[in-house]
């Protein structure tokens, strides 16, 4: 039997105040092209469908529809929620979502009560067995006692201690003439970020040993790390990655679907890579703005993150973002930057005998912010202010 492994949609996300929902209905419509194509039997997306826990109208609409189009295709549709996701309303839509045939799981579920799904693949009418681990929260997992009486490492340990015993607990129900599977949203030891995912939304203080899976599974489906990845363990475990580049930490991992093939009795393998391409691509371009006029004809649709090899001046953002309408983040580059003076280091001289314009000036020039429209500018606040104050 074929499924497909997708995780990380992040609907709702918005880039530095550009909203990507046109790109992210564009990949979705991709994902289940590709489901057609392959005729994969299920189609199983490993945690944050959603970028917030209270999305926008909007971006309930683009799941909805997207997972019923998927269940159209004939194949199975299942989901669990992510950190991003928000378990309860996840878990309020389960019995909704279940009369349209889609398997949706907010919280963790002992297996009697939805930890773990069977179907018969329709290609091969083999017995398929999910087992599936939802995000699990820090805060439940680890005692408050532990998380209080306990150092880092040893909260860590207990924290996947407990999903080893969960995972152990789920899998109890695989059978030896089935397919069995395991999908979860968690991080794994050894798994590496792919540049945009902040350290509060990757709990790297609660990992889980790549060992902690069952070895009779013949795949883990993981969604949380943006990277499409594959880590030594006693069974196949697999980050398929995001299908959206998210954040220009992630601009040179590709985006992709991964088609999985199992059956009984051998371990899967990943029969295809799909290149998803509708996300617009995240790019960061040095120069100085004599050489980006030079370059924008060739930088088209992209969203870009600029780092400028020139001083800093008034107006210079400004400039640089009606050159290219699609800069989203415009800097200095770090070798431009001026030094920030701490203490015990080299400062300027003493400014006792010197104007307040002449203090500005020399601040600006540590700065390299030499302009002398910011310095009128200084110069008109301040007669106004000492105007006022006469």
């Amino acid at each position: 039997m074929k499924f497909l492994h997708t995780s990380d949609w992040h609907i709702g996300k918005v880039l530095k105040g550009r909203s990507r929902l046109d790109e992210q209905r564009a990949v979705l419509r991709e994902i289940v092209q590709v489901t057609r194509d392959h005729r994969v039997d299920a189609v199983l997306v490993a945690g944050d469908l959603y970028e917030a826990s209270a999305p926008s109208a909007d971006a309930q609409q683009l799941l909805v529809q997207a997972l019923l189009t998927l269940r159209r295709t004939g194949a199975e549709v299942i989901a669990i929620a992510g950190n991003h996701d928000h378990a309860p309303t996840f878990d309020a839509y389960r019995p909704l979502m279940a009369s349209a045939g889609i398997t949706l799981a907010g919280s963790v579920r002992v297996a009697a009560d939805g930890g773990v799904v069977k179907f018969t693949a329709r290609s091969t009418r083999e017995p398929v067995t999910v087992a599936l681990l939802p995000f699990l929260s820090q805060r439940y997992a680890v005692r408050a006692a532990q998380l209080v009486s306990t150092t880092p490492r040893e909260a860590a340990t207990g924290y996947g201690r407990l999903v080893r015993n969960l995972l152990a607990a789920l899998a109890a129900g695989f059978r030896d003439d089935a397919v069995n599977l395991v999908m979860a949203h968690l991080m794994v030891a050894g798994g590496k970020f792919g540049g945009g995912e902040r350290s509060a939304q990757s709990f790297l203080e609660y990992w889980v040993p790549a060992d902690a899976f069952p070895p009779e599974a013949h795949y883990v489906a993981l969604g949380h790390l943006h990277r499409r990845q594959s880590l030594s363990a006693p069974c196949p475990v697999h980050y398929c990655g995001s299908p959206i580049t998210l954040d220009f930490g992630e601009q040179d991992d590709p985006s992709m679907v991964l088609v999985v093939e199992a059956g009984v009795g051998a371990p899967a393998r990943i029969v295809a890579e799909v290149p998803i391409g509708s996300g617009r691509r995240l790019r960061t371009v040095r120069g100085t703005v004599e050489e980006l006029t030079r370059r924008a004809d060739s930088l088209g649709d992209d969203y870009l993150r600029v780092l400028l090899c020139e001083p800093a001046r008034a107006g210079l953002r400004q400039e640089v973002q009606r050159l290219l309408p699609n800069a989203l983040e415009v800097r200095i580059d770090p070798e431009f930057a001026a030094p920030v003076h701490t203490a015990g280091s080299s400062a300027p001289a003493d400014g006792v005998e010197r104007s307040p314009a002449e203090l500005f000036h020399a601040y600006c020039v540590t700065r390299n912010l030499v302009d002398e429209r910011v310095e009128a500018l200084f110069a008109r606040l301040h007669d106004q202010v000492t105007t006022a104050h006469a």
